[in-house]
C-alpha cells in the first residue's frame, strides 16, 4: 500500500483545503507536471526540489547538479515565496512564466506578469501570503542561463543560519573592516564571510533586489546561552545599521532581528504590503511566522521612555 505522502496532491484538493481553512501536506506537491520543449517551459509543483528539475532537464550534468545545490532555497515554491536569488544571483522572478495559485477565497488561478501584474508582483516575494502556490511554470532557457552563469566556486548555502547583508560593491571592503572592529568589541569571532553578486529586478512589490548588491554572509561564533543570544541580536542589529549607513540593505526574508526602524528604512513599502494582505485575505487564512512577526512589528504603538530621576 502506498504511503499517503507519495500520492500527489491535486489542485482541487489544495483548493478545497484552502476553502475550508484546513491544513495540507505540502510535501505531496513535488511532481514535474509537464515539459513543453516547443514553448521552452516546464511546469512543476511547488515543493519540487531544484535538484529534481536539474536532473530532469540535464541528467548527468554535474555542473547543473552543483548549481541546483547552490540555490538559497531548497524548493521552487520556497524560492518564489521569497523571490530568492538563484545560483547566478538573479532573483527567482526572472525564471517565471506563470504561477498557479489558490487565492485566499478559494479560487484556482493561473497568473502571469502581463495579464495579472498586480497580483503577480505580490505573490512573487510575497512569503506565501497571497495564495497557496500549486505549481510554477518556468522558462527553460532562463534556467539554463542560470546554470551556465554560475561560477564553479560559488558558495553553497551555509549549514547554520548566517547574517545576510546587502552592500553596494564599492562599500564591501569598508563594511568588512567595520564589522571586524565591532565584532572585536563584542569579543565575537567572524568564523567566515562569504560574498556573492546578486542582480536587481523591478517586477515584485516587496523587492529586496533593488540594485546590484554584494551579498555578504557572516557566520558569527556565539555562545549557546540566553546571554549569548541577546548579545548576538544586539551585534547583528549594529551590523545591519552599518550596512544601511554604507548604502546597503538586508534581505527581509532572512533577517528577523531587524528593528522596526531598520525595516522601515529599507522596506518603506511594507505597510502598504501588509494593508494589501488584509484587503485580499481579511480572514487571514494564509499566515506564517514571517507575517505574524512583521504585522506585530508595525502594529505596536510607540511609547515615550521616561527615566525616574528619584
Amino acid at each position: 500500500m502506498q504511503a499517503a505522502k507519495s500520492i500527489p496532491l491535486s489542485a482541487h484538493e489544495l483548493r478545497d483545503a484552502v476553502r475550508q481553512n484546513q491544513g495540507f501536506d505540502a510535501s505531496r506537491l513535488d511532481r514535474i507536471l509537464r515539459h513543453e520543449e516547443g514553448r521552452g517551459v516546464i511546469e512543476v509543483q511547488a515543493s519540487t526540489p531544484w535538484r529534481a528539475i536539474a536532473d530532469y532537464l540535464r541528467p548527468g550534468d554535474k555542473h547543473a547538479e552543483l548549481a541546483s545545490l547552490r540555490t538559497t532555497m531548497h524548493t521552487i515554491g520556497e524560492s518564489i515565496a521569497r523571490n530568492a536569488a538563484g545560483p547566478d544571483g538573479r532573483p527567482a522572478v526572472a525564471h517565471v512564466e506563470s504561477i498557479t495559485i489558490i487565492t485566499p477565497d478559494g479560487e484556482l488561478r493561473r497568473i502571469n506578469r502581463l495579464a495579472h501584474g498586480g497580483l503577480f508582483a505580490m505573490v512573487v516575494g510575497g512569503h506565501g501570503l497571497f495564495g497557496a502556490i500549486y505549481s510554477v511554470t518556468l522558462r527553460v532557457d532562463s534556467l539554463a542561463r542560470a546554470v551556465n552563469d554560475t561560477a564553479h566556486e560559488a558558495p553553497a548555502p551555509a549549514a547554520r543560519p548566517s547574517l545576510q547583508l546587502l552592500l553596494p560593491p564599492q562599500a564591501v571592503e569598508g563594511f568588512l573592516a567595520e564589522a571586524r572592529s565591532r565584532c572585536a568589541e563584542w569579543r565575537v569571532d567572524i568564523e567566515s564571510a562569504e560574498l556573492r553578486d546578486t542582480l536587481p529586478e523591478d517586477e515584485t512589490f516587496l523587492r529586496w533586489a533593488s540594485r546590484l548588491y554584494k551579498e555578504v554572509s557572516l557566520q558569527l561564533a556565539m555562545l549557546q546561552t540566553i546571554g549569548g543570544a541577546v548579545r548576538a541580536t544586539q551585534l547583528r542589529r549594529e551590523l545591519i545599521d552599518s550596512a544601511i549607513a554604507a548604502g546597503g540593505s538586508f534581505p527581509i526574508a532572512r533577517t528577523p532581528e531587524a528593528t522596526r526602524e531598520q525595516v522601515a528604512a529599507c522596506y518603506p513599502q511594507l505597510p502598504a504590503f501588509l494593508a494589501e494582505k488584509r484587503r485580499i485575505d481579511p480572514a487571514e487564512k494564509l499566515m506564517n511566522g514571517w507575517y505574524l512577526h512583521h504585522r506585530n512589528l508595525f502594529s505596536r504603538e510607540r511609547c515615550e521612555t521616561r527615566w525616574n530621576q528619584a
